[in-house]
């Protein structure tokens, strides 16, 4: 990962925030030869436009950034961060335009900018600083900015660098910088464990499924956080086309987002215990692959047909939330890429969260809009229960029809989840095309929602 930081270089060039009906205003208080020099150059302060005004030597005084107008901001998010990729390498201050109340998102915009995925390929290495604007808190920042791309980080990696070990190293080292503790059970002895689900859907894989268990914290509201790691998805038996399978290294991207949101917890030291449960597995074929029709006991006792040996994610969840369910915590959130139902009500931009908890799902909504997380809750429909009810077991992984498959899926979920409060995250983890401040590739989504809602979730 290579991310930028906030400069604290002196000798910032200065960077005004132009929108596009303030530029006359602006370019009147300016000196003659800078209005000849930004008319010249076309500079029109519509959004992603950005310029450097020469002085009377020939280098750079100021820079200017196109703000458009508040209907073109309303169209996108990271305003600033479109103008920060068409500059040049350096170190800019905000000198003026910035409203205060958009500092913090379009500061934390721009760390999010400098973000690339470099493993593989050197790719753009242009760094672009930016010194805290007045009133940003700037270490918080830094460590959200972190927290997210290291969600990115880990789903971008392919599977062959990021299955189930290779998660659990991922873990490791995080608890090692936080001071967590971690502990594991894997392959056949998740059934000593009574973790039969997660089992039956890794065991057909060579590398072997496990149950990954970081705990950190010694007092306050205790917070579980249950990720979906599947490293990669073939879809089992019931094998997924070509075109399908072609995204599935990110579908682990539910435990890569719990990571990054834990890092934000436990960097910025929030008073709680926390606790991050991860079912990490491939589903694979081979000889010893669950069939179509097979019915598994769940480690709550509730028995499951296989329908679908591509409905696994739900399966593994369900032993990791029954789990955590047994400690009766605070909260409890589970995140996962579940469901293209999800997808084609929401599309990739917004992520779906279901609770019962109307104060929370408020909580949730308030903190997306405040944070540039767009969110947006989902119900738990009662009357859609007979629909995960297969009758030849207690429930169905797959229910037939193919009509509110995210819904469907979220019941099925709640069913292990205890009588706790409970959020449940269906994302996307993933961004199509680019856009400020996001690449194409991996993305985090819902986690600084959650972040920025937990002090009032949790009485913090």
């Amino acid at each position: 990962m290579s991310l930028s930081l906030f400069s604290s270089d002196p000798e910032s060039l200065p960077l005004h925030v132009i929108e596009t009906a303030a530029l006359s205003g602006w370019l009147s208080d300016q000196a003659e030869d800078v209005g000849t020099w930004v008319r010249a150059n076309g500079f029109r302060g519509k959004l992603g436009e950005a310029l450097l005004v020469p002085g009377a030597g020939g280098r750079p005084v100021m820079a200017l950034a196109g703000f458009g107008s508040a209907e073109t901001r309303a169209r996108g998010r990271f305003a600033l961060a479109a103008a920060a990729a068409r500059l040049p390498e350096g170190s800019y201050r905000i000198a003026s335009g910035l409203p205060e109340a958009a500092r913090s998102n379009e500061a934390l915009g721009w760390l999010l900018a400098g973000y690339r995925f470099d493993h593989y390929a050197e790719g753009d290495r242009k760094r672009r600083q930016l010194v805290a604007p007045d009133g940003v808190n700037a270490a918080r920042l830094q460590t959200i900015a972190a927290g997210e791309c290291l969600a990115r980080d880990l789903i971008n990696t392919p599977a062959s660098d990021m299955g189930p070990a290779e998660l659990e190293a991922a873990v490791r080292n995080l608890a090692a910088r936080h001071g967590a503790h971690v502990s594991v059970v894997m392959g056949d002895h998740l059934l000593d464990h009574d973790l039969p689900l997660i089992h039956a859907v890794g065991r057909a894989a060579a590398g072997a499924p496990r149950l990954i268990d970081m705990s950190w914290g010694e007092s306050g509201p205790a917070l579980t956080l249950v990720g979906k790691g599947v490293c990669f998805d073939t879809g089992g038996l019931n094998l997924k086309p070509g075109g399908s399978m072609g995204l599935m290294k990110k579908d682990m991207g539910g435990a890569a987002n719990v990571l990054g949101l834990a890092h934000m917890i436990m960097a910025l030291g929030l008073p709680l215990r926390l606790r991050v449960l991860i079912p990490a597995v491939e589903n694979s074929v081979s000889g010893s692959s669950m069939r179509p029709g097979d019915i598994l006991t769940s480690r709550k006792g509730l028995t499951v047909e296989v329908n679908n040996t591509d409905a696994e994610g739900r399966l593994v969840l369900a032993d990791a939330l029954a789990l955590a369910a047994e400690d009766a915590p605070d909260l409890l959130v589970s995140m996962a890429t579940l469901t293209g139902a999800a997808r084609v009500a929401l599309g990739p931009d917004i992520a779906p969260f279901f609770t019962d908890d109307d104060t929370a799902a408020q909580m949730l909504a308030d903190a997306g809009d405040s944070v540039a997380d767009p969110v947006w809750r989902l119900p738990f429909h009662m009357p859609y229960e007979a629909e995960i009810e297969p009758g030849i077991a207690d429930l169905d992984n797959a229910p037939s029809g193919g009509f509110a498959g995210a819904i469907t899926a979220a019941l099925f979920l709640r069913r292990f989840a205890g009588s706790g409060r409970y959020v449940h995250w269906d994302i996307y983890g993933w961004q199509p095309k680019p856009a400020p401040a996001r690449p194409k590739g991996g993305a985090g989504q819902g986690i600084r929602a959650m972040f920025d809602a937990l002090p009032g979730l949790l009485g913090l």
